[in-house]
């Protein structure tokens, strides 16, 4: 089922969505009876006889939900039931309970909230609550014990655990009586708790190398907390890393704008005893680190976002200028911490919203039971970040959507509470766009080099010498099973077309060690497949990460003269929102061919500047490779040059900065949610 086609009402998630967002009376839905249903019912219709389902029996999946739905309605939540629904130890409902603890703080006593506050944490026993106990205490600016009742806590189990403590020196950093509790920064276990007690007793985290501009422009901040930003493809970054970092250097040239900050994670180990975590990348362009602990914080049953909206605020604090703007662009407890510190430093908030994961709910868990806790777990995760969707929907001051097929009509589906933004219209979507390619001053040589080591003979990142006249297919990005490589691995295996193309599929670490479990997946699916086939991996080449100047670099070489084999650009993802690879193929010169699920189809008109693929299968991917191979030469040559007009002509990254840019500028400077608390 193509979610960009269906008619509203045929899919159960997004009815159950859209019934309940109905200004009118709510139309029957059917639900096939199975999990899904039963989550959709505790969360979207309670008491809807209309609609029968088999009650939620985990009353912490029944607790999530209501608290989830009275969000969702902007009920006044009360925190005492908030406390006692933290103590379970789930860490999605302390998520939820942590979202929704600030909001009910400022409609009750706040003497009765810190008395019970203050004795749950006197009596608790258990690290993990402990921590999030006293995290709440932090979120809520809470002085529910005197200096020397956390002194003597501080001497006491469970605080000398690692998840208490850290919870207690955040603490510690909002209160100058508490100070003198912290230990002295040499003596934390490891860099992470070596930088956050310096933070925590006052310490500078940065000198500036550039002064950062005053003038009457916006200082915006825009966050890329998934992986590297100059290492696409290796671990989980990929396309937003590349278009964050030329879309800050070009935010920043723009009229209206003083200078961008953009976010990124660091694992606190690989900062180093004297972290530099302000870097200037261009003229009023910085990346600022937020240092991450080695540990997972979920495993404890504490909220991920908790000490990241702690860092947040913290640095952004540290730059001497309170930021005018915050841009998030996923839907995860990440996005959601840097929007609670957005809303307690008074900045905007603008969130892309994509429906992802919406357009798969149905799809993969409709009409079932859940076969074994694996995939209740799946299903409750994918409906976790659906609700982080909403809240950042409901706590931002503009909503923008990615350019897609039929505008933002996807979105809306998914999102009807969008509807009525802007008198109806819906979300804005802003163009994005890449940025244009500059040739090094070596550049014949440097493509020469990069074409060698392509085809140099037994490497396994290598295509065997020999099969240098055959066509060559190329796909980059993260190895990770929504971009489907081994899909693509499968569909050319199976339709023979291994025994007269290439593949050449760059993404992932080199190292084996930094793999994360997705990239192992496709990994381990990929030397399975090649396993059956033995005779196809001479032609088959997995590539390490590359920079993106190089892969660019590599693309016009495969682009250029002097190859007796035409390659090609495959994107065989189950959905891309944008596809910032695709274009800049397309720029490169080289025949390309993406999915037709997200927003590919809104820059790629099928056999016109590219083709536009089925990759719901194997099977339907493998037509879609023999159909773009067996193309006449002169229709390649036709359809290469049309999509190179089209990147030019429509997705330069200053056009990107510029439509970004006037979406910043039409906004209030305080930011809604500042102004509702």
């Amino acid at each position: 089922m193509d979610a960009n086609t269906p008619q509203d009402g045929t899919d159960p998630f997004v009815a159950a969505r859209q019934s309940f967002w109905a200004r009118t009376t709510a139309p029957r839905i059917s639900f096939a009876p199975g999990t899904l249903s039963s989550f959709l019912h505790a969360e979207y219709l309670p008491g809807r006889h209309e609609h029968p389902a088999v009650p939620l029996t985990d009353p912490r999946d029944k607790r999530i939900a209501s608290l989830r739905r009275d969000l969702r309605l902007r009920r006044a939540l009360v925190p005492e039931e908030l406390l006692a629904a933290s103590l379970s130890g789930d860490h999605r409902l302390r998520s939820t309970v942590a979202e929704a603890w600030p909001l009910s703080l400022p409609f009750h006593d706040t003497e009765r909230v810190r008395r019970g506050l203050r004795d749950e944490i006197l009596r608790c026993t258990d690290p993990g609550t402990l921590a999030h106990l006293i995290d709440l205490a932090t979120a809520g600016r809470l002085h529910v014990l005197d200096p020397l009742q956390w002194a003597d806590m501080a001497r006491r189990k469970p605080l000398d655990t690692r998840q208490a403590r850290l919870a207690l020196w955040r603490h510690i950093a909002g209160r100058t009586d508490l100070r003198h509790i912290l230990p002295p920064p040499e003596t934390g276990d490891d860099a992470y708790e070596r930088l956050l007690l310096a933070a925590a007793g006052g310490s500078r985290l940065f000198e500036s190398p550039f002064a950062l501009p005053n003038g009457d422009g916006l200082l915006v901040v825009q966050s890329m907390l998934l992986g590297e930003l100059d290492s696409p493809g290796e671990g989980s970054s990929g396309g937003l890393g590349v278009l964050l970092a030329g879309l800050g250097d070009a935010l920043a040239r723009t009229r209206g704008i003083d200078a961008v900050i953009t976010l990124v994670t660091k694992d606190a180990r690989e900062l180093g005893e004297e972290p530099d975590l302000l870097r200037g990348r261009g003229a009023g362009h910085w990346t600022l680190t937020l240092p991450t602990a080695p540990h997972d914080n979920a495993t404890a049953g504490i909220p991920a976002g908790t000490a990241l909206t702690w860092w947040t605020k913290r640095v952004l604090e540290g730059l001497g200028r309170r930021p005018d703007l915050v841009h998030v662009r996923y839907a995860d407890e990440g996005s959601l911490a840097v929007a609670e510190a957005a809303r307690q430093l008074g900045a905007r908030l603008i969130f892309t919203a994509t429906p992802d994961p919406h357009r798969r709910v149905s799809e993969r868990h409709a009409g079932r039971a859940a076969a074994n806790e694996t995939e209740a777990e799946e299903l409750r995760q994918d409906l976790h970040r659906v609700f982080a969707a909403d809240r950042l929907v409901d706590r931002a001051d503009d909503v923008v959507g990615i350019p897609g097929r039929g505008g933002t009509d996807e979105l809306i589906r998914y999102f009807p509470q969008l509807a009525a933004v802007r008198g109806g219209e819906g979300p804005s979507a802003p163009q994005e766009g890449i940025t244009a390619y500059r040739s090094s001053a070596d550049e014949p040589a440097r493509r020469k080099r990069l074409l060698e080591g392509l085809f140099a003979a037994g490497l396994p990142s290598a295509v065997d010498p020999a099969a240098r006249g055959m066509p060559l297919l190329l796909t980059v990005g993260r190895l990770h099973p929504l971009k489907q490589q081994h899909v693509l691995v499968r569909a050319w295996l199976e339709s023979g077309l291994h025994l007269r193309s290439s593949l050449v599929v760059v993404g992932g670490s080199a190292r084996a060690e930094g793999r994360d479990p997705g990239e192992r997946a496709v990994r381990s699916a990929i030397a399975d497949l090649i396993g059956e086939h033995p005779d196809a991996a001479a032609r088959l080449a997995l590539v390490p990460a590359m920079p993106n100047d190089a892969v660019r670099c590599l693309e016009r070489a495969l682009a250029g003269p002097g190859n007796t084999g035409r390659a090609h650009y495959v994107c065989p993802s189950a959905k891309e929102e944008f596809g910032i690879a695709v274009l800049e193929a397309m720029d490169a010169g080289l025949p390309v061919a993406g999915t037709g699920r997200g927003g590919i189809p809104h820059y790629v008109e099928d056999a016109v500047n590219g083709i536009l693929l089925d990759t719901t299968s194997s099977e339907s991917l493998a037509e879609g490779l023999e159909r773009l191979l067996g193309l006449d030469p002169a229709v390649v040559d036709a359809m290469t040059r049309r999509a190179r007009a089209t990147v030019r002509t429509r997705y330069s990254i200053d056009a990107a900065a510029s439509a970004f840019a006037s979406v910043y500028t039409r906004l209030p400077r305080t930011g809604t949610a500042a102004r509702r608390t």
